[in-house]
C-alpha cells in the first residue's frame, strides 16, 4: 500500500495508506475532493466546494426517486457513471441500488478500472458484501476475466441467492472452465438455493460447446423435474444441445413442444439442420416462417445458406441471398463467405470472384480461404494463387495457407516462389496444426490427434469392424446381382440380424469430427 504514489488535495497529504486509496478512488471516480464526501446512515453523501462538513445536504435518492426525474431517468439509462456525477452535482446521495447498477454497468463494459474503483467506494460505504453489490461484483471480475477474485468476492458473502450461484457459473462457463462450472453447479444443488431458469441455460451451453450428451440428459431431467420446460430460452439452449451432440431428433421433439416459438427457436433449430446436412429441412423451416409471418434477420440466413453450402444447392442459396437482401438485411462477411464457399464448391469460381470484388466490406481471411480451397479442389491456380496472397496479407501466421501456396505455385513449376514462400514458414517458425477429433463412448470422450499413436490397438479393432460390415455389405450387394429380390422376408431378416449385431457391439455416439482450424 506504501508504494501507492500520494495524492495531494489543497497542499495537504492523506494519512493512513488504506484510507488514502479510498480517498483517491473517490475522486478518481466522482471527480471530487476527499473533504468533500461522507458516509452517514450508509448511504454516501456529497458536501459542495464549502470546506465546512455542517453543510452536508441532507437530499438522498434511490432509483425509485430516480424513476420519478425523466432527466436523471434518461441519464440512468445511458451512463450510469454519469448519474453518480449528476448525484454529486445535485448534492445528493447515492443509495445500494444505484451504487450495484453502476457497478453492473462496468461489468457490462468490462471497465475493470472502474469497476474496482466502484469497490472501493462499496467497501467505504460498508456494502461490498451485501447480496446485491457482492453480485455485481461478481459479475465484474469474471466478465472481465478474473476468476479468483470474483470466488474471493463469492466465498467472502455471508449470504448469497440464486443470482449469485449463477453469475459464478456463467463466469466459469465464460472462461471455458468446465469442471470447476460443474463443481459450483453441484454446490449449489446441496445449498439451500435452487437453480432457476438462467442457471440451466448456463449448463445446457457448457454441454453444448463440449459435446456432453449424458450431462446434458441428466440434467435436462432435473429441469424438467422442476416446471423450466416451458422456459422458451431453456428449451433454445436444449435444441443447441442435442443437435450439437449429435441428437437432431431430440433437438426436433422439443422444438415442436414449444408453444410460443420466438425467434432464437427458430434459428436454433435452423442451425441444428444445418449442422447435419439437412438443407431441406432448412429451406422448409424458412417456408414456415414466412407462413407465420414470422421475419427471418440475419442469423436466420446464415444458417440457411450454409446449410446450402455444404449440400451443394446453388439456386436456393442464390435465392435465399436475394430474399436476404430484399428484407433489407445487409450481409455480413460471413453471409458472403457462405455464398463463396457454396459458388466454389461448384466449380463457379468467376462468379465467386466476382462476388468478392462487389463487396460492400473488405474481404476477410475466412473468405480468401474459401475461394483457395475452392481453387485447389477445382484447379485453378491463377485464381488461388491471389487468393492465398489475400489471405496471407490478412494472416501472415496462417502456416497451411503458406503451405497452399507453395503447392500452388509447385503445380506450376514455379520453384523459385516455392522456396521463397518455404523460407518464409522458417524464418516466422511457423508449423501446421495437427488435426483433432473426438468421440463420445459410453459416459466417456475420447480425443484423437493426426499424430498420436497411443490408441492405436483400439482404433485398429474399430477398422477391423468396419472392414467386417464393408464386407457384409459387399456380399448383399453380390445377393442382390445374382436375383435376390428387395420384398424377400429372408433377406430383410438376415440383414436385420446382422445390422443389429454389429450395431450393439459398440455404444457409440458420434458426437465431432472436425479440423481444429487457429
Amino acid at each position: 500500500m506504501h508504494l501507492v504514489p500520494r495524492k495531494a488535495y489543497n497542499g495537504k497529504e492523506e494519512g493512513p495508506s488504506h484510507r488514502r486509496l479510498i480517498n483517491d478512488c473517490m475522486h478518481d471516480i466522482l471527480g471530487v475532493q476527499p473533504e468533500n464526501h461522507v458516509m452517514r446512515n450508509g448511504k454516501v453523501q456529497f458536501v459542495g466546494s464549502s470546506n465546512n462538513a455542517e453543510q452536508i445536504l441532507p437530499n438522498t435518492v434511490d432509483s425509485h426517486d430516480i424513476s420519478a426525474c425523466p432527466s436523471m431517468n434518461k441519464l440512468a439509462k445511458v451512463n450510469k457513471f454519469m448519474l453518480l456525477m449528476e448525484l454529486h452535482r445535485r448534492g445528493m446521495s447515492a443509495d445500494i441500488s444505484i451504487l450495484a447498477s453502476a457497478m453492473s454497468f462496468c461489468a457490462v463494459k468490462k471497465s475493470i478500472r472502474g469497476g474496482v474503483q466502484l469497490h472501493a467506494l462499496l467497501v467505504k460505504v460498508g456494502y461490498e458484501l451485501s447480496v446485491l453489490s457482492g453480485t455485481s461484483l461478481i459479475s465484474l471480475y469474471a466478465r472481465c476475466y478474473q476468476l479468483e477474485n470474483a470466488c474471493q468476492v463469492f466465498q467472502n458473502m455471508p449470504v448469497k441467492n440464486t443470482v449469485s450461484w449463477t453469475a459464478l457459473i456463467s463466469g466459469y462457463v465464460q472462461d471455458n472452465k468446465v469442471e470447476p462450472c460443474l463443481q459450483v453447479f453441484q454446490l449449489m444443488r446441496q445449498s439451500v438455493c435452487r437453480p432457476n431458469d438462467i442457471t440451466f441455460a448456463t449448463i445446457f451451453s457448457v454441454c453444448t460447446n463440449h459435446a456432453l450428451l449424458a450431462l446434458g440428459k441428466s440434467v435436462h431431467s432435473l429441469e424438467l423435474r422442476m416446471g423450466f420446460d416451458l422456459c422458451v430460452h431453456v428449451s433454445n439452449a436444449l435444441i443447441s444441445m442435442y443437435a450439437k451432440c449429435g441428437s437432431i431428433d431430440e433437438a426436433q421433439s422439443i422444438f415442436e413442444s414449444i408453444a410460443c416459438k420466438d425467434l432464437i427457436s427458430w434459428n436454433s433449430m435452423i442451425f441444428g439442420y444445418s449442422q447435419h446436412g439437412l438443407a431441406e429441412h432448412c429451406l422448409s423451416l424458412l417456408k414456415e416462417m414466412e407462413e407465420e409471418h414470422i421475419v427471418p434477420d440475419a442469423i436466420s440466413f446464415l444458417g440457411i445458406l450454409s446449410s446450402c453450402r455444404h449440400a451443394c444447392l446453388v439456386e436456393e442459396g442464390r435465392r435465399c441471398f436475394k430474399a436476404m437482401i430484399r428484407l433489407g438485411i445487409e450481409p455480413e462477411l460471413d453471409h458472403y463467405s457462405c455464398m463463396v464457399d457454396l459458388l466454389g464448391r461448384a466449380g463457379l469460381l468467376d462468379e465467386a470472384w466476382d462476388l468478392i470484388h462487389t463487396m460492400s466490406k473488405s474481404p476477410n481471411a475466412v473468405i480468401w480461404g474459401s475461394l483457395l480451397a475452392a481453387c485447389r479442389m477445382h484447379g485453378n491456380i491463377p485464381i488461388g494463387i491471389h487468393a492465398a496472397e489475400h489471405r496471407l496479407k490478412l494472416e501472415p501466421g496462417c502456416a497451411a495457407t503458406h503451405v497452399q501456396l507453395a503447392n500452388l505455385y509447385a503445380s506450376i513449376d514455379c520453384w523459385s516462389d516455392v522456396a521463397r514462400v518455404r523460407m518464409m514458414m522458417k524464418e516466422r517458425g511457423l508449423k501446421t496444426n495437427t488435426g483433432c477429433s473426438w468421440i463420445e463412448i459410453g459416459n466417456k470422450v475420447y480425443t484423437f490427434t493426426a499424430e498420436d499413436r497411443s490408441k492405436s490397438q483400439q482404433v485398429n479393432h474399430v477398422l477391423a469392424v468396419l472392414d467386417c460390415l464393408r464386407s457384409h455389405m459387399e456380399y448383399k450387394y453380390d445377393l442382390l446381382i445374382d436375383g435376390l429380390e428387395f420384398d424377400e422376408p429372408e433377406y430383410f431378416k438376415v440383414s436385420l440380424v446382422i445390422s443389429t449385431n454389429y450395431a450393439g457391439t459398440f455404444d457409440v455416439n458420434w458426437s465431432q469430427n472436425m479440423r481444429r482450424v487457429d
